[in-house]
């Protein structure tokens, strides 16, 4: 007669375990959800965030808050008890320590805007984070501005008087196309940006005096705004103020050419880019081929990139048809010659964008082929007196 195994010998090894495991995992994920509106959530974005993102995760403004350092908060703790933890996570001591609040701006650009005072740090985190925001989410985000000596060890911040003005600078080098933060200066805002050259230079590792072409990157939204600054008119009267952001480039050379020579060139291809994937309409489940395209081109311009992908001598064969994104299916027809401007409203679907294009390849260009007109033909037998 059989018996039953025993619930040990019956499971493989490491099965009770995991499924002990799994279930402190839930009560602890069960825990924290019943104590959440306990709890305030501190991201702290630092230089060494910007570092790590600009020129590679963004472009545009200086963050993204989902990927720096975040700090799960009882609500009444003190901000000056908070900062204990911040020394000991990242090893500088309190008294080295400054925060900004972010603010969003009236464009929708997001910037450190100013900083904690005395007063509010000695309120509990709870407090400042109604201070902060008033979307009344649980989170505050705070810039930590952290100053360093010589031997790159934390110092004290310098003294922010009404005067001084927090900038942040990116260095664009057209001849890699690329964009990289390279730090911060609290300058006065009485001073002119000619004054910190020299700072400047060093910071991006050219020579003291090489020349230098500054822009500010003012927004990004709904199109790029950034203009050139005047090397010698103040800071104020340039309407600069804490968290603007400078981008600057060496001076480009008589017979340099690059595909996007300045900053406002290559802000703008980069808000623009955009991978299509291709597919054939024959194969419409399988991708063909990417294309970095921009979302300006023109429907030559779309059709002249796959035909040299395709190798064919003659673009104006290619007809493109749009993708449902509800289907996950080509769109019943296909898109007309000029029938849109920009390739950003060939990817739109009921205000959805989607990446993917489908594409065939015709007998006659597609412009001549939109202008035949379909006939419908009635023969007429005389004999047996009907029409076919």
């Amino acid at each position: 007669m059989e018996t039953p195994l025993s619930p040990a010998r019956d499971s493989a090894p490491g099965t009770e375990i995991r499924l002990k495991k799994e279930q402190e995992e839930k009560e602890d994920k069960r825990r924290y959800k019943a104590q959440a509106h306990l709890y305030t959530i501190i991201k702290v974005a630092r230089d060494e965030d910007l570092v790590e993102q600009i020129g590679k995760d963004i472009y545009f403004d200086l963050v993204d808050h989902d990927k720096v350092r975040s700090f799960g908060v009882q609500k009444q703790t003190v901000f000056h008890a908070f900062k204990e933890d911040v020394a000991k996570e990242f090893g500088i001591p309190v008294q080295y320590q400054r925060f900004w609040f972010w603010a969003k701006r009236q464009n929708h650009t997001y910037r450190p805007n100013r900083p904690l005072t005395a007063q509010e740090e000695a309120q509990s985190v709870g407090q400042l984070r109604e201070v902060s925001n008033k979307t009344h989410n649980a989170e505050l985000k705070l810039f930590l501005e952290i100053e360093r000596g010589p031997d790159l060890r934390p110092i004290p911040p310098p003294e922010k008087t009404r005067e001084d003005i927090l900038l942040f600078f990116k260095l664009y080098d057209p001849e890699k196309g690329e964009l990289r933060y390279v730090g911060r200066l609290l300058v006065k805002s009485s001073g002119k940006p000619i004054e910190y050259i020299a700072k400047l230079n060093q910071m991006a590792g050219f020579a003291p005096d090489e020349e230098i072409e500054l822009y500010e990157e003012i927004k990004f939204e709904p199109s790029v705004m950034c203009e050139q600054l005047d090397k010698r008119t103040s800071f104020r009267l340039s309407q600069m103020e804490d968290g603007d952001i400078i981008c600057f480039q060496k001076s480009p050379l008589e017979n340099e050419e690059f595909r996007y020579p300045d900053v406002p060139s290559f802000l703008e291809y980069v808000h623009n880019r955009q991978i299509v994937r291709f597919r054939s309409l024959e194969r419409p489940k399988e991708d063909d081929f990417s294309l970095e395209l921009s979302k300006i081109h023109s429907y030559d311009e779309v059709v002249e990139k796959v035909a040299q992908k395709i190798g064919l001598d003659d673009p104006s064969k290619i007809r493109l048809t749009s993708h449902n994104c509800y289907s996950q299916q080509p769109k019943p027809q296909p898109i007309k010659y000029e029938g849109v401007e920009h390739l950003s409203e060939m990817l739109v679907h009921n205000n959805q964008t989607s990446d993917i294009l489908y594409y065939e390849v015709l007998d006659i260009p597609l412009p001549e082929l939109q202008g035949l007109k379909n006939l419908k033909v009635a023969f007429h037998h005389a004999t047996k007196d009907e029409a076919c």
